[in-house]
């Protein structure tokens, strides 16, 4: 039988040597139509922007349909919490999240492969992730 302990799997990756980072992803859609969704859509983005800022937020945004036609509302957060507990009082300060708007579900998630790359063109101050 295999092993399925998430602890045990997190000690594999690091003996593999891969990078093993940790976050949370948020995944959070409408409860109701897109009509409270949007009422609250300005206090979220301020308190999306103010997670970022204190460096929780790793990454946001929005889910488009299975036809990439129309967004129904849903979207996803990936932030840097010390565990579960920590991650769901991140998630319910979200003021979608407090309104009823929306709801959400946390998964842990491990970053083990890939890559990023920045381009800075320094002439014109130009950034690009690539």
């Amino acid at each position: 039988m295999a092993n399925n302990n998430w602890q045990d799997k997190l000690a594999l990756f690091k003996e593999h040597g891969v990078l093993c980072k940790q976050l949370y992803a948020v995944f959070t859609k409408p409860t109701g139509g897109l009509d409270a969704v949007m009422e609250n859509m300005k206090d979220h983005l301020a308190y999306q922007v103010g997670i970022e800022e204190k460096g929780i937020m790793f990454a946001a945004g929005p889910f488009a349909d299975d036809t990439e036609q129309s967004w129904e509302g849903e979207g996803m957060v990936i932030i840097r919490a010390a565990n579960l507990e920590e991650a769901k009082a991140i998630a319910d300060a979200d003021p979608m999240h407090q309104s009823g708007a929306r709801d959400y579900r946390i998964r842990p998630w491990v970053i083990n492969e890939g890559s990023l790359t920045l381009k800075v063109t320094y002439s014109n101050g130009k950034r690009e992730v690539i």
